[in-house]
């Protein structure tokens, strides 16, 4: 029965830990986590395994790992001499918690790595029709108004709108080809 309690004591801190750090729930603290979950520890005791935890779930979370990496991560970890390595109930806890948490906390890491805001959505098209420049003189040729549509996590979209003669387009042209060329070299190079 002790073991069985043990066992649920772990997955309500990794479940605590997920909460306050991957879905920032600001009520999970380390200290209603110890009074709910661990009385009987000592303060130090408890530091000790929720850095564990904390520092172990961070390692899987970043390295997003499948369950063939978990389980020999795992069990690297349960081999490890003196108080670093994990009890077997850990690392079953541990492997339990990821298999049901994976996908959310991936999630999670995804949007808290965007910059807001971010492009929602592009529309664009070409006038042909004669355009006023700013210095009031006439302009006549192809423009292109580029439409942004840009927003925030739960929030509503703004948009923003661009116009481009074709100088501009060429410009804006050549520094996307600058991006993809940097992106290509970085990714054929790892």
């Amino acid at each position: 029965m002790a073991e069985v309690d043990a066992t649920k004591s772990l997955s309500s801190l990794l479940n605590g830990i997920a909460q306050k750090v991957y879905y920032n729930n600001s009520e999970i603290t380390e200290e209603l986590l110890k009074s709910e979950l661990y009385p009987e520890m000592s303060p130090d005791e408890f530091t000790a395994l929720h850095d564990k935890m904390k520092g172990l779930l961070k390692s899987i979370a970043t390295a997003d790992m499948d369950h063939a990496q978990l389980e020999a991560f795992l069990t690297a970890q349960t081999k490890k001499q003196g108080g670093g390595g994990l009890s077997a109930e850990q690392a079953a806890a541990l492997s339990r918690f990821w298999k049901s948490q994976r996908v959310r906390v991936k999630e999670s890491l995804v949007a808290h790595s965007r910059w807001e805001p971010s492009l929602r959505g592009l529309s664009w098209r070409v006038d042909l029709q004669a355009a006023a420049s700013r210095r009031g003189k006439a302009h006549s040729g192809p423009v292109a108004l580029v439409e942004l549509e840009l927003g925030r996590t739960g929030q509503a979209s703004e948009f923003v709108c661009l116009e481009f003669d074709e100088t501009k387009v060429n410009q804006v042209l050549k520094k996307m080809a600058d991006i993809q060329e940097s992106i290509d070299r970085i990714v054929h190079s790892t």
